[in-house]
């Protein structure tokens, strides 16, 4: 009887101080942290206790009007799709179609990575636990902005270089995700955006949520990617990325995004109470399969005590409070998913630009509701975040370099023709019009003109605007008798390395 008075009195002085929370001192927080971080806009959703207790827009969807969003504008969701993913291979488990120990090679043959007997080993919870031996974003390059199918992505696995072990190290690997979603559909034989509507999306009542930009029909309340130039952002075209859905195809709304959190922190049981996963499952999932280690003397400024990778789920704490999350990045938006599930407590953000203050939005509603000091989370990070951008200097020494006034030693009709790499495919560079074009045989939207740099290096001026990346240069390689022997990429950013693609002359 005491500890039915005792959770009952927890429970009404949880649900009391969670009413304490000064709103409007939030939004006029949140609302200045847009202004501060000049991100064109974002929306935000807060819940508690199984509800949503805050959900509102800021900014502007798109830079060259007026609209503003609210809490059911579209945006891209990127990577926080893989939870999605995941509890999909959950389901399949369940329904006994698949286990989680089971071989990919035992549904998709095709399917290797670095070293044929480290292939016959991988299983399908390895997919999802970025502990393949692959490096932090390798082999991205293999399918951004691409045109090749998910089967022929997965083919390509096997050229991207080993980065550490086999399950003894950390890669946060895209490329597993889009294996999952392979394995998804053979296994099924539906498309991964069939899975996740029927499974997930129909069952939640995530009724705007979709899985492609060319599934918007008639709805306009969709926000407009940015990138960013000298501090200065820029509206840029959405980016379909139907090949690679499983790892970051989801458009949603903080609202819809609203009742994935609920569900979740309700352990797979829906709002009508029918679960779509069981215990075992979340306990698969939230387990760390991945450990980053403990850290118990010089914390961050989250106190984070521990953190590791689940199956599609970061997980950690949150100043000794048990935090599952994720982020994700797309061409131009960049978004966060954080919850506290021991507080039922949960925060959305979704923004619209590339300069994103996600986690200083997330970390000052957590603050709020723990009844923690009055950290301003947005002034730390962006200060943060300018001085890493100022000490990022490749571009400008690349450029300080250059050697100007010298011309190429090799003859236009020298440089001119096919260049091949296993790991992609190949390019073709082409004259025309008395300039020189790089093509991508399976990504366009990457096509560019050639211009002189100096020697034989020659800048990449691109076609279509780019988010991730700007300037960058093509090295035309020579052999001992100054033929041309294959190009090679210095395109500096953080997340693809066309380095991996460098190719081999073959006509």
């Amino acid at each position: 009887m005491k500890k039915v008075l005792f959770l009952s009195a927890l429970f009404i002085s949880t649900a009391l101080f969670a009413q304490k929370v000064d709103y409007k001192k939030l939004d006029k927080y949140i609302s200045q942290t847009q202004q501060d971080w000049n991100i064109p806009g974002l929306s935000v959703a807060i819940v508690k206790d199984g509800e949503i207790v805050f959900e509102r827009g800021y900014g502007k969807m798109n830079i060259n009007d007026s609209r503003k969003p609210d809490e059911h504008t579209l945006y891209a969701i990127a990577s926080n799709t893989k939870a999605f993913t995941a509890a999909i291979i959950a389901q399949l488990v369940e329904e006994g179609k698949i286990d989680w120990k089971d071989k990919v090679q035992d549904y998709l043959p095709y399917f290797e990575v670095y070293d044929p007997a480290i292939s016959r080993m991988v299983t399908i919870e390895d997919l999802l636990s970025h502990n393949v031996g692959l490096g932090t974003f390798s082999g991205d390059a293999i399918w951004y902005k691409s045109e090749l199918t998910t089967e022929e992505i997965v083919k390509r696995i096997k050229f991207v270089p080993q980065a550490y072990e086999f399950r003894d190290g950390y890669g946060y690997s895209n490329l597993m995700f889009i294996t999952a979603g392979d394995l998804i559909e053979k296994v099924t034989g539906k498309s991964f955006k069939a899975n996740v509507t029927e499974r997930f999306l129909k069952p939640l009542e995530m009724d705007r949520t979709v899985v492609s930009v060319n599934d918007y029909g008639s709805n306009t309340n969709v926000a407009t990617p940015h990138g960013m130039k000298d501090g200065k952002n820029y509206a840029v075209p959405h980016v379909a990325w139907d090949n690679v859905q499983s790892t970051g195809g989801i458009i949603s709304s903080v609202h819809d995004m609203s009742k994935w959190m609920i569900f979740n922190m309700n352990h797979g049981v829906t709002s009508q109470n029918d679960t779509l996963f069981n215990t075992n499952s979340r306990n698969r999932m939230w387990n760390i399969n991945n450990s980053f280690g403990t850290k118990k003397v010089n914390r961050n400024s989250a106190g984070m005590h521990y953190s590791g990778y689940g199956l599609g789920w970061f997980i950690g704490d949150y100043h000794g409070h048990y935090r599952v999350r994720h982020g994700g990045g797309y061409d131009g938006m960049i978004s966060t998913v954080q919850m506290l599930p021991d507080e039922e407590l949960g925060v959305v953000v979704l923004t619209n630009g590339v300069k994103a203050p996600t986690n200083a939005i997330a970390y000052y509603i957590f603050d709020r509701f723990l009844g923690r000091d009055q950290k301003d989370w947005s002034k730390e990070m962006l200060e943060g975040y300018d001085t890493w951008k100022a000490s990022d200097t490749r571009i400008a020494d690349l450029k300080a370099k250059q050697v100007k006034g010298t011309q190429s030693i090799l003859k236009t009709s020298e440089i001119v023709g096919t260049y091949h790499a296993d790991i992609y495919g190949n390019f073709e560079v082409v004259e025309k019009e008395g300039k020189l074009h790089l093509e991508w045989e399976h990504s366009p939207l990457l096509n560019s003109t050639l211009k002189h740099f100096n020697y034989d290096a020659y800048e990449i001026v691109w076609d279509y605007p780019q988010v991730w990346f700007s300037f960058g240069t093509v090295k035309f390689e020579k052999d001992a008798y100054n033929n041309v022997t294959g190009i090679s990429f210095d395109v500096p950013n953080d997340d693809f390395f066309m380095e991996e693609l460098n190719a081999k002359k073959v006509d």
